[in-house]
């Protein structure tokens, strides 16, 4: 489990295209540090398996599943990306509930910067709609922010200095793409309340 809090800004630096998969090397020092065949890291939100480690990188590799789900496949050798080990059980809960686990992807539509922050508006596929609301959370490209509005088709984030500078999200323009992961707890009700109205009719 991750909290979306992006520990740092990583870069690709190789990528081997395999018949139904990708395999990326990724340089990151935080995040390497102490890291081991089989543990997970977040790369732009999405969990992924660290395969081998050498110094400051690491390499894994990507399914097609999960290149069709995610924003992934569009990375080069030299993209930047959010970088996040798991979280620690009885660590402190700074972000929401992550589970690195794109549900889709949307599109960055505009940027509107400010003194002190900046409004970016998040295209939204309508499946996802349901689940996204106003101060609520979710996740984009790693990153767990507050939704400021929420739309049939968008959301507006505001980013402090903080996020712009240390996050993918400072440097992505309209037309790129990111990784979008809703709130899991809005999942599980919706899942909840949907077998409830069924027995309830099913009783009738």
């Amino acid at each position: 489990m991750f909290t979306g809090i992006v520990e740092e800004l990583g870069e690709i630096t190789a990528v081997e295209n395999l018949p139904d998969a990708s395999r990326f090397r990724l340089r990151g020092p935080v995040v390497t540090e102490g890291a081991k065949h089989g543990d997970s890291i977040a790369v732009n939100g999405v969990c992924l398996t660290v395969v081998e480690h050498e110094g400051d990188e690491f390499t894994a590799d990507v399914m097609a599943e999960t290149l069709k789900r995610s924003s992934l496949g569009a990375l080069t050798v030299g993209s930047r990306v959010n970088l996040e080990r798991p979280t620690s059980v009885g660590a402190r809960l700074g972000g929401h509930i992550v589970q690195g686990h794109v549900d889709g992807t949307g599109t960055i539509v505009a940027r509107e910067p400010s003194e002190n922050w900046e409004i970016v508006t998040v295209s939204l596929p309508a499946e996802l709609a349901r689940y996204v609301v106003e101060k609520g959370s979710i996740t984009v490209d790693g990153v767990s922010l507050t939704v400021v509005d929420a739309g049939p088709d968008f959301f507006t984030i505001s980013l402090i200095p903080t996020t712009l500078a240390l996050t993918t999200l400072g440097i992505k323009r309209p037309g790129d793409p990111v990784n979008l992961e809703v709130d899991i707890i809005a999942k599980y009700v919706e899942r909840l309340l949907g077998d409830r109205v069924q027995q309830q009719e099913a009783t009738k």
